[in-house]
């Protein structure tokens, strides 16, 4: 999901879908051209942030809010192996506006980006997530979003950690520092701890990501 908005806070959303069965890049940190103060941050599907490095695309909201989702076989339940995560996003080319394929299998791995132009104001923004919640089935069951973390990539850059890989906490956290007049971005791989044994169903919850500065 893309999100432009002219000054103050821009957010957006992922899903996460577990399916749970029982018996029955271009890490970019890129130069954008100075100028009034405007965030912009994407997740997955979305717009155009405007011509290459500059963030003048019209303000807005765009994409929808994409999934990330496993389906843990029945004989893998709770075993302590790792379950990697796909995605339903179609987006590879960087909406930074220079045409790079930053994430080259997005079906596997979520694009995130985050600029921040300004000519006056704070000098950084803050990129944060927040997983409150976890994640639910029909009945009420919960699986901590503690259970589902991230490797990062950025194939060709130098930097392909200038979005942290991690783990959700079930609060916020921050995973950047964007700084003035700059655009950072990598694709983002999820994985599902699958740690422990869990009541049947398909679990659902989301994460917000929000893109600040005072």
């Amino acid at each position: 999901m893309s999100n432009r908005v002219a000054r103050q806070a821009a957010r957006a959303c992922l899903a996460s879908l577990l399916l749970l069965e029982l018996a029955a890049a271009h890490a970019w940190s890129l130069s954008i051209t100075s100028g009034s103060r405007r965030l912009f941050l994407h997740v997955g599907n979305g717009a155009l942030s405007g011509s290459s490095g500059t963030l003048n695309g019209t303000a807005g909201t765009s994409g929808a809010i994409n999934l990330v989702q496993v389906t843990v076989p029945v004989t893998q339940v709770g075993n302590g192996t790792p379950q990697a995560m796909t995605t339903n996003t179609t987006q590879s080319v960087s909406l930074y506006g220079d045409g790079n394929n930053t994430c080259p299998t997005p079906a596997s791995a979520i694009m995130v980006g985050a600029g921040y132009r300004r000519n006056s104001g704070a000098t950084s923004a803050t990129l944060s997530v927040s997983s409150v919640g976890g994640l639910t089935n029909a009945n009420g069951d919960n699986i901590p979003f503690s259970e589902i973390s991230w490797t990062v990539s950025a194939p060709g850059s130098g930097v392909p950690n200038v979005i942290p890989a991690g783990t959700f906490n079930g609060a916020s956290q921050t995973l950047a520092t964007v700084p003035g007049n700059t655009y950072i971005e990598n694709c983002h791989a999820f994985r599902y701890a699958n740690s422990a044994v869990r009541a049947a169903g398909t679990y659902n919850g989301r994460v917000t990501y929000t893109l600040s500065s005072p």
